[in-house]
């Protein structure tokens, strides 16, 4: 479980919602490209309701015009380069901008952005099969 305040990837919310992994919701941050993400991950309606039901609890941060300038300067630096994903520069602008560490499994989209500090949860939780 994780104790400090952290963003926490779409990845390990994917983990969360199969039971496979336990987070302290108050400590989670998330945005609405997170949001989005799993919405458009569920199977059908009644599993967004149950989605949607699970993320109660998860800190939603804004998505301001700093979030953005800055998501745009790393696709600007990093598109060609590392192959930046346009949701990925937007998850890290808005770790930057709220001074948080993120928390995935996803290494390699974050590793080449400076300053970002990035908690592999691999070290902390291992994911349980069921």
């Amino acid at each position: 479980m994780l104790g400090n305040k952290v963003f926490t990837d779409t990845c390990i919310i994917i983990e969360y919602l199969k039971n496979n992994i336990e987070l302290e919701k108050s400590n989670c941050y998330i945005n609405h490209i997170v949001l989005m993400e799993l919405y458009i991950g569920a199977k059908n309606k009644q599993d967004l309701v149950e989605i949607k039901s699970k993320l109660q609890g998860f800190k939603i941060l804004e998505i301001d015009k700093n979030v953005m300038d800055l998501s745009t300067q790393i696709i600007e630096h990093f598109g060609l380069s590392h192959g930046a994903k346009i949701q990925d520069s937007i998850i890290a602008s808005t770790c930057l901008i709220n001074n948080l560490p993120i928390c995935t499994y996803n290494i390699k989209d974050f590793r080449y952005i400076p300053n970002l500090e990035i908690v592999n949860i691999r070290k902390i939780i291992p994911i349980k099969i069921n």
